[in-house]
């Protein structure tokens, strides 16, 4: 691996933090079954770094849609544990400074709803399936300190992860992505600069964008934002699009049996920039790219992007933690 050090901006210092820790105690909520321990995590990298979720809070494991509810939504950190399959009727709001992790790789939320990350920070999504909602399978929006980590989503009605209005601080890591055309927005509105100008930086490594269509991701405003290390396999539309003023480093992704791997401008948005380094393309295009974009703000590793296939598919996905 290659190893980068860029100089820090202020607003952007990012310190490893342990994203999810033992838990001090537990605590019972109806239907809910007291568990000793959290998994134990990676520490995310990139703009989401400083991610802690629900980390020294009480543990709880959950089976059913009211006790899931009523422990995300609880005051406090929290590390709420699902395990089976949880059927929510809407989109659910979690609250600030929690983990929402699988137990192993049975952990599921369906049955039309997705999880709505609004208006809070300090929160981690890992290891779980998350699909058929009828709106987005994860929304964020107006949140900060955001980790989405080795998920499986799939067919959802809109969005399978959309982030938006002034997000910022986010990393989204060892995903899988399948089964959807817009995948995975970032930006919302050619009118929303005024929200989203200074925000919006993002971190996209080490997912698995299989066959989604487009939006992968599809963004608006932020620089920069980091796609690194990706694979994208069969991606029938276009792989990402930078748009509105966007910058984006599209760096060390493996991109196979993808015409159109990225390009600058989307419909009728006006075209961000694109910087593109060491990727490799395998029966695909070579992609759009132009323009500047700005440092990014952490030390990282590239890895080579011959190998970034066999790892990815390897290890991105709810139940490969």
């Amino acid at each position: 691996m290659r190893t980068h050090r860029r100089k820090p901006r202020t607003m952007y210092a990012v310190a490893t933090a342990t994203a999810t820790a033992a838990a001090t105690a537990a605590l019972l909520v109806p239907g809910a079954l007291a568990d000793e321990a959290a998994p134990a995590a990676a520490a995310p990298i990139g703009f989401g770094a400083g991610t802690t979720g629900g980390a020294g809070g009480p543990t709880v494991r959950v089976s059913d849609a009211a006790a899931f509810t009523a422990a995300v939504q609880s005051a406090g950190p929290r590390i709420v544990q699902v395990d089976g399959t949880i059927q929510l009727g809407g989109m659910t709001k979690v609250a600030s400074d929690k983990t929402v992790v699988g137990v192993g790789g049975n952990g599921r939320i369906t049955g039309g709803g997705g999880l709505n990350i609004s208006e809070v920070s300090n929160v981690i999504v890992q290891n779980l399936t998350i699909s058929g909602s009828d709106d987005d399978n994860v929304n964020v929006q107006y949140s900060t300190d955001v980790w989405l980590d080795h998920n499986t989503l799939t067919d959802a009605s809109d969005g399978n992860l959309d982030i938006k209005r002034a997000s910022d601080g986010i990393t989204v890591s060892w995903n899988r992505f399948h089964g959807q055309d817009k995948n995975a927005l970032l930006g919302h509105s050619d009118s929303n600069a005024g929200e989203d100008a200074d925000a919006l930086h993002v971190t996209y490594a080490f997912n698995w964008f299989d066959g989604t269509n487009q939006r992968n991701p599809r963004v608006r405003f932020g620089n920069p934002v980091h796609v690194l290390n990706n694979y994208y396999d069969d991606i029938g539309s276009y792989g990402v699009a930078s748009t509105e003023d966007a910058g984006v480093l599209i760096e060390g992704n493996y991109f196979e049996n993808t015409e159109d791997p990225f390009h600058l401008g989307e419909a009728s948005s006006g075209p961000g920039t694109i910087e593109a380094r060491d990727n490799h393309f395998q029966n695909s295009g070579t992609g759009q790219a132009g323009g500047s974009v700005a440092d990014i703000p952490y030390g990282y590793s590239v890895q080579p992007a011959q190998s970034v296939k066999s790892t990815v598919t390897g290890g991105a996905g709810a139940g490969k933690l």
